[in-house]
């Protein structure tokens, strides 16, 4: 039924996983060894259809949808709002139906399109920020630059789609390590998304990252310092809405949880005991 290997993020542990494209349409950052073993392609409707009506067969109860692989979204609007009205039709105890969306991808939707899919069950997009900084993204061939980033956030909060992004801690080496976390809080107070995932860098073999590595063309933060990483890009986020904040994620040295602003000073104050009396590791080799 799946083409593996199959994602989802972590919150959709229990969703029903619709699997309506295949690969991710860019597929080019250097740190990502998700979909290097495919090549994106947007299934049929017919396939999409099929492979619903055979999860309605097993499922009495389907509270909750993904639409995978990595950038759904990328799927012509006409198609998009017919797979979602199907699976309304289909799946009426459906409350959220949620998928990824890259931000080229959603800066080709136009605000009414976006409009369309919310009012047809899409309930939040999942956006892979990375960083703030433009040198960072360009480094780590994102596809967008922090101002497109940016603009995609604000098509998805002003078609009132709940939005959640990623950013990596460690993902600009030792060498960009304070302009990534300044620049990531700052692009993150002005997106003002509902929920924020910060995972930090694993080195994957296979990845243009990883063989810089070893080059010794990008050096690795110690845990220590993405720990420092993470205080200096809390300590950016300045905000007055709620922010779900959430950096315990298993690549995570120190799990962090909270709300934004009001569990601020709360967990930079976490991650300061944890620097003073954890005994942490300081070489690179862990993630090698």
């Amino acid at each position: 039924m799946y083409d593996y290997p199959l994602y989802r993020p972590p919150s959709e542990s229990n969703s029903l996983i619709i699997q309506a494209t295949l690969g991710c349409s860019h597929n080019k950052c250097s740190f990502c060894s998700m979909y290097k073993s495919k090549k994106f392609s947007i299934k049929s409707l017919e396939e999409i259809k099929n492979d619903m009506n055979h999860f309605r067969k097993i499922y009495e109860h389907v509270e909750k949808i993904f639409l995978a692989d990595g950038d759904a979204l990328i799927i012509p609007t006409k198609d998009l709002k017919e797979i979602l009205m199907y699976a309304g039709k289909l799946f009426p105890e459906c409350s959220r139906i949620t998928l990824y969306g890259s931000p080229k991808s959603i800066l080709l939707k136009t605000h009414q399109e976006l409009e369309e899919l919310k009012a047809l069950g899409l309930s939040m997009i999942y956006m892979g920020v990375e960083s703030g900084s433009d040198e960072v993204l360009k480094d780590i061939n994102k596809g967008a630059s922090s101002e497109e980033l940016l603009n995609a956030a604000v098509m998805v909060k002003n078609a009132n789609i709940l939005l959640s992004v990623t950013v990596i801690a460690g993902i600009g080496g030792r060498k960009n390590s304070k302009i990534h976390a300044v620049k990531t809080g700052e692009l993150i107070s002005n997106m003002a998304p509902d929920y924020l995932g910060v995972l930090s860098l694993m080195a994957e073999e296979e990845t243009d990252l990883y063989n810089k590595i070893v080059k010794k063309e990008f050096q690795l933060l110690s845990d220590k310092e993405m720990l420092i990483e993470i205080k200096l890009l809390i300590e950016h986020i300045n905000i007055e809405e709620t922010i779900v904040f959430r950096c315990n994620h298993a690549s995570n040295y120190v799990s962090l949880r909270g709300d934004l602003p009001c569990d601020k000073e709360a967990m930079i104050n976490q991650i300061d005991y944890h620097i003073e009396h954890n005994k942490l590791k300081y070489e690179y080799d862990r993630r090698l």
